[in-house]
Order: structure tokens, then C-alpha cells, then sequence
């Protein structure tokens, strides 16, 4: 008796084969288009292309409409906290309450949490330090008697509308 083997998937896809080219462009934007560069920045978008392949599947879909919504909800936010912790950082009288705030996100542990926790650290005023296995977040944050969690809540709310159809697996 013969086990039916799976057809076997082409190793450059079209996503990759994208993802790849947007490596490439990273390596120019951040080198240069010097000619000369060019086969270091071949080598080097090949290896993050191969390197990216376990971290985000080339089956992974991402939400284009819910990327656009999270970018455009992320950066007036980061700003807005930047010019809050500038604006803290010369003041006087620092008014603030810095600690850690404990938030039950709804992602299960994995690539996706991880994903969270990575852009929740980019806005100046909140660090998580810790994610669990039942999903809490410990977060650091300058004012913790600020509506944190409300923030955070609709941080990841932002963050599933990326995800297909918003799940929140991992």
C-alpha cells in the first residue's frame, strides 16, 4: 500500500519571489544604488527572504484595508506620544505615575502576539515586558493612572484587523 505524498509547493513563489524584491528595495533605499553593491544586496535580500520564510509563511495573508486603517491609527498615535514624553522629559514637574499594567490580550501565544508586543514597544510611553501563555501582557508605562488598557485594548483591536478575518489565533 502506497501513502499519497502531497504535491510538492514551488520553492519561489510569486510572494516570495515580491518579498524578496522588497528586501532589495530596503537594501538600496538604506545602502544606495551604487552598482557596484548590487550582488551584497542580492546575497542579502536572498537571506532575509529565506530567513523571513519561517516567521511569516508565504500562505500568510495579510489584510491590505486593515493594514492601511492600523498604519493610519499608529502614526498620529506615536506622535502624539512622542511629543508627550518630549514634552515630560523638559518639564519640570514631571507629572507621572510610571508602572506596570497588566492587559489580557485575546491573541494566543505565538507569531502574532509576539507581532503585537513588537508594535506596542514602538509607541514611546509603553514597553511590554512580559507576555504569557494565557495571553496577559505585562506593559511598563509612564502614567498608570492613564486609561491604559483602553488604549491597548484598541491598539490589538487595530492590530486583528490586519490578521485574515481578524482572528485572533496564533
Amino acid at each position: 500500500m502506497t501513502v499519497p505524498s502531497s504535491p510538492r509547493r514551488p520553492l519561489w513563489r510569486p510572494s516570495l519571489l515580491g518579498r524578496g524584491l522588497l528586501f532589495f528595495a530596503l537594501w538600496l533605499v538604506l545602502i544606495g544604488a551604487a552598482l557596484k553593491d548590487w550582488p551584497v544586496g542580492l546575497v542579502a535580500a536572498a537571506a532575509a527572504t529565506w530567513a523571513s520564510i519561517p516567521l511569516w509563511p508565504p500562505e500568510s495573508r495579510l489584510s491590505a484595508t486593515g493594514l492601511a486603517r492600523f498604519v493610519l491609527r499608529f502614526l498620529p498615535q506615536a506622535v502624539a506620544a512622542g511629543l508627550d514624553v518630549a514634552r515630560r522629559a523638559f518639564a519640570r514637574r514631571i507629572a507621572m505615575k510610571p508602572g506596570i499594567v497588566t492587559y489580557r490580550a485575546s491573541l494566543r501565544p505565538g507569531l502574532a502576539q509576539g507581532a503585537l508586543c513588537a508594535v506596542m514597544s514602538l509607541q514611546p510611553g509603553k514597553l511590554p515586558v512580559s507576555c504569557a501563555a494565557r495571553g496577559d501582557m505585562r506593559v511598563h508605562c509612564l502614567d498608570s493612572d492613564a486609561s491604559v488598557t483602553a488604549e491597548l485594548a484598541a491598539d490589538e483591536a487595530a492590530f486583528l484587523r490586519i490578521l485574515p478575518g481578524g482572528r485572533a489565533g496564533g
